[in-house]
């Protein structure tokens, strides 16, 4: 049904002189601590609140009601694409983000660098986030290290933190791998395994990877050793400005979220930095080049994961800051949402939707008291699926004509 949605809102796309912003709070949405309060509702955010006064306000429902999404399919779905019918995997994303050149029939991996204890227990999966460039200079050790395993090449690119990708390259690859990652710290190490018969020879060179890694990183405190997942190969996904006749922008820092964008078609500025403040500076900088602007914020999603309330807090409350900055270009459409939920109370991503407040000239105000999830519950957009969130936003900006006779 999401592609036929699609396929409708394809034939009614026209061009216009509206500008759309997207402004993603990774993470945005979380659980009640002591207080009652989530993250969100605990921030002091007058901006964010006075915008949800005077627009809709309502929930997002990610994937579909009880799924966890992943950054990718969160991320997707904003854009239009229902994720059940377009599934991407990570490794894809992260690799076109760093740089990557992918050709059909690689497959690519998201890496961690990881701690490794005894019997290979996994310490932590992210080694202390480690800083970039130290991480940058592991890449390069494994890189000089490992270059092909039993005939097939691997391709190292850097990302931030203990971040990195990998992209293989050699006959009879198939991505059909689970995650050579156990998921959770304190758990033994859980291997790749194929979910295919297709997917065994690249579940046995991702393992052997890994195992080489461990080897050439065993002296390193932290980073001992690594983590694999999100196996994947090129999609065949259409573009943004084919659907839609607009000329999207993404500005975020992190090479995943360039990856998403890149993936779906829109331009991406390169060595941006991630703090609020920067992101609009930089969009403010490009207003008149773009009618579509994908605004990302990634570190109230990294905040959740490390169970830092108070950094969560602070980062919506950065957010809050750089509003009136971006109300001072006068776009047309608004919109301030999650891609997924990332309650410090759970230390990762959630099943629960993310608050969503949209702003423009044609919206029927539900006098929402406040952004936060309670009062998003109650708004006037109620919990719609994140996938239709497009045409909304189309519609609003004047972008679509009459549907039907």
């Amino acid at each position: 049904m999401s592609i036929k949605r699609m396929e409708v809102l394809k034939s009614l796309a026209v061009e216009a002189p509206t500008k759309i912003v997207m402004l993603v709070i990774d993470g945005l949405g979380g659980l009640p601590d002591k207080d009652g309060m989530t993250e969100l509702e605990r921030a002091v955010t007058p901006n964010l609140d006075k915008m949800a006064l005077e627009g809709e306000t309502g929930l997002l429902e990610m994937v579909d009601v009880g799924l966890t999404p992943g950054s990718g399919p969160g991320h997707l779905a904003l854009f239009g694409y229902d994720p059940l019918e377009f599934p991407v995997g990570r490794g894809i994303l992260e690799a076109l983000g760093t740089g990557a050149t992918v050709s059909k029939g690689d497959v690519c991996a998201r890496g961690n660098f990881a701690t490794w204890g005894q019997r290979d227990v996994i310490v932590d999966r992210r080694a202390g986030r480690i800083e970039t460039e130290k991480s940058r200079e592991l890449v390069r050790r494994l890189s000089e290290a490992i270059t092909e395993i039993e005939g097939v090449k691997i391709n190292y690119y850097p990302g931030m933190e203990h971040r990195f990708s990998l992209v293989f390259s050699g006959e009879g690859l198939c991505d059909c791998v689970s995650d050579a990652d156990p998921q959770r710290e304190g758990s033994p190490m859980k291997w790749a395994e194929a979910i295919s018969p297709e997917g065994a020879k690249m579940a046995y060179i991702a393992n052997k990877f890994i195992q080489e890694a461990r080897k050439v990183l065993r002296d390193e405190p932290k980073a001992n050793g690594c983590l694999l997942r999100g196996f994947s190969g090129v999609p065949d996904i259409p573009h943004l400005s084919e659907l839609y006749k607009i000329k999207p922008l993404a500005l975020a820092a992190y090479p995943m979220y360039k990856g998403l964008a890149s993936l779906v078609g829109m331009d991406v500025l390169d060595d941006i930095e991630g703090s609020p403040a920067k992101l609009i500076e930089e969009l403010q900088a490009r207003w008149d080049a773009y009618d579509f602007f994908y605004v990302h914020v990634k570190h109230t999603d990294s905040r959740g994961e490390d169970g830092d309330v108070a950094g969560k807090v602070k980062v919506i409350e950065e957010v809050d800051k750089v509003i009136p900055s971006l109300m001072e270009l006068s776009p047309d459409v608004l919109v301030v949402t999650g891609d997924h939920s990332t309650p410090a109370k759970m230390k990762g991503h959630s099943w629960h939707p993310s608050p969503i407040a949209l702003l423009s000239s044609y919206v029927r105000p539900d006098g929402s008291s406040n952004f936060g999830e309670r009062a998003c519950a109650r708004g006037s957009l109620g919990i719609i699926p994140a996938w239709k969130l497009m045409g909304l936003l189309l519609a609003h900006g004047r972008r679509l004509k009459k549907f039907g006779a």
